[in-house]
């Protein structure tokens, strides 16, 4: 079916998940939007059958990135669709250098919500990835980003100095902050890669929305995050990977592959203490790069192994994600980006892994 030709009306019978307490009998999706209300066109309506949540949010995604850096079309289609069949249907894309702004004309590939181009201190990232600029020109680059961006930037805040052997900040307290502010005055919320513990506190001070990963959240600092409201996007998918990035860094790097064994071996612990004391907590793979996308539901079941309630670990990748960044779930009138399962996943979250059916805009998926 092209772009151009009329949806079909559908119908779900069964159970739909509104929120984790909230539960409808059935919904209909008309010309791509969502409707509780029996329509014209009932009686000839495709109809699906199964427990229903809204379409997944992958909120650490990198659609457009590959190991050696940009991806052409081809393979960034090929990383969104992944993504789609495993019922991710919105997607914050947490940095990326290539331009994916064509996936907004096609009706079959999920939606992304861009943080334009990771900025990083010059030599402190991976090549081909990110700008790598110095501290001066910090304001002048978020303020670009913010511009080009979907309402979010992306810093690096921390990575390996080879000098000191180990994982540092990357950014002055004064230039953070003064990034940060020019970010929130254009209207962009701000996110930061951080590992490790010290560039923490002198992010939240500076006003940051969001800490990725934030294997380095320590009793100091969690307080702090729940204070301020910051937000984090564990990534336990990726963090599985730092015991062997240690190995390959041993005979370099000892100090820095010590300390990456450590946040992995508390990376649950860190997850579960931040949910206790109040922060929010998303779903994020980190997939693009090294990683594969369409991984979703493992990084559910990561959250869930950390100690985070299921219903809980189901609202950061469903209906708490989707508020977070402003997009709407299962209401009336809203975009028709819902999975179907065979069973309730608020019983057992395994059922993301296996989605029955994927609708997206009101059209179901192959």
């Amino acid at each position: 079916m092209s772009d151009h030709e009329a949806t079909p009306v559908l119908r779900i019978k069964g159970r739909v998940l509104v929120g984790p307490d909230e539960v409808k009998d059935g919904l209909w999706a008309v010309d791509g939007r969502i409707t509780y209300e029996r329509p014209r066109g009932a009686d000839t309506a495709v109809t699906l059958e199964g427990w229903v949540l809204p379409g997944l949010v992958d909120a650490h995604c990198h659609v457009g990135l590959g190991h050696q850096g940009p991806v052409d079309a081809a393979t960034a289609e090929k990383q969104a669709l992944a993504d789609r069949e495993a019922g991710t249907l919105l997607i914050r894309d947490a940095g990326s250098p290539s331009d994916t702004r064509w996936v907004d004309e096609r009706e079959d590939l999920p939606k992304i919500i861009r943080a334009g181009r990771h900025i990083a201190r010059t030599r402190r990232y991976i090549r081909n990835y990110a700008h790598e600029i110095e501290p001066g020109d910090l304001v002048a680059y978020v303020a670009r980003e913010a511009r080009r961006g979907d309402g979010w930037v992306k810093l690096v805040g921390d990575w390996i100095d080879r000098d000191a052997g180990d994982l540092t900040a990357c950014w002055p307290r004064g230039e953070v902050e003064a990034a940060i502010a020019e970010a929130h005055r254009l209207g962009a919320r701000v996110t930061a890669h951080c590992f490790a513990e010290a560039a923490l506190r002198d992010l939240v001070e500076a006003g940051i929305d969001c800490i990725e990963h934030a294997t380095g959240l320590t009793e100091d600092t969690i307080p702090l995050f729940a204070e301020r409201g910051v937000a984090i996007v564990p990534t336990l998918v990726n963090i599985a990977t730092f015991p062997d990035l240690a190995a390959g860094g041993e005979a370099k790097f000892p100090r820095w592959s010590a300390h990456m064994r450590r946040l992995h071996e508390r990376r649950y612990a860190t997850v579960r203490a931040a949910y206790d004391a109040g922060i929010p907590v998303f779903t994020g793979t980190d997939a693009g790069g090294s990683l594969a996308h369409g991984l979703i539901a493992d990084e559910v079941a990561e959250l869930v192994k950390a100690g985070i309630p299921a219903r809980d670990a189901l609202g950061a990748t469903a209906w708490g994600a989707r508020r977070w960044l402003g997009r709407p779930g299962l209401e009336e009138g809203a975009p028709a980006d819902l999975v179907v399962y065979d069973v309730d996943p608020r019983e057992d979250v395994r059922v993301l892994a296996a989605p029955r059916r994927v609708v997206l805009r009101g059209r179901v998926m192959a």
